[in-house]
């Protein structure tokens, strides 16, 4: 007889059955990471294409926006796609924002990041590196989501990169320097300048890449 107080597994913290607990429970039956990382890749360069296509350069950008890029992008993949996460997550043992502050958090996030940082045409390489920055290290410090912060936060600068007139960003030296990234985003905790220095160099791979 199950007791009173049980309740459901949370769906974000199940895995794939016959995935080695290695891929998320998914809608569809995906157990191995490498067709799994494939699939999400190939969602993600689809709703790409369709946000460059549809935000004009004047649109605030909100964390409606975010939920719902999320949702687009995994939506057909996992259940929460879109949803705000309630389990708590970490990288090794640095730990994330828990999960109960994170409506607050996000919305903190907007009022006093994403609307007063938002960029136009006329901002300098300067401003538009301390935006980024800024912006990048407080959505990467709540991780908002069950899975791809990471990615819908390199979106999410891509988009507002646009909106300042400037190419699709290169996020090569990211790829390379994943340890020096990270301790970035540590250090963002009370100092925002090595990600200033991070973005100063994916601006700088950006102009090389179109001059």
């Amino acid at each position: 007889m199950a007791n009173r107080y049980d309740t459901p597994a949370n769906p974000e913290g199940l895995y794939q059955i016959g995935s080695n607990n290695q891929v998320l429970l998914n809608k569809l039956g995906i157990v191995n990471p490498a067709e799994m990382d494939r699939v999400e890749l190939e969602l993600l360069d689809q709703i790409t294409e369709s946000l460059v296509d549809e935000l004009a350069a004047d649109k605030g950008l909100s964390v409606s926006d975010l939920c719902d890029w999320h949702r687009r992008w995994l939506g057909n993949v996992y259940s929460w796609a879109g949803e705000f996460r309630s389990v708590n997550m970490g990288k090794g043992e640095f730990q994330f924002a828990a999960a109960h502050l994170i409506p607050k958090l996000m919305q903190d996030f907007e009022i006093r990041y994403l609307a007063p940082l938002a960029c136009h045409a006329d901002m300098d390489d300067s401003e538009l590196i301390d935006s980024l920055a800024v912006v990048h290290i407080e959505f990467i410090l709540i991780h908002p989501f069950r899975e791809g912060n990471g990615r819908l936060s390199r979106l999410l600068v891509m988009i507002m990169a646009l909106q300042a007139g400037r190419p699709v960003l290169d996020f090569s030296w990211l790829d390379k320097h994943k340890d020096e990234y990270f301790l970035a985003v540590q250090a963002g905790l009370d100092n925002d300048e090595p990600m200033k220095t991070v973005f100063r160099q994916v601006l700088l791979d950006t102009q090389r890449d179109f001059a």
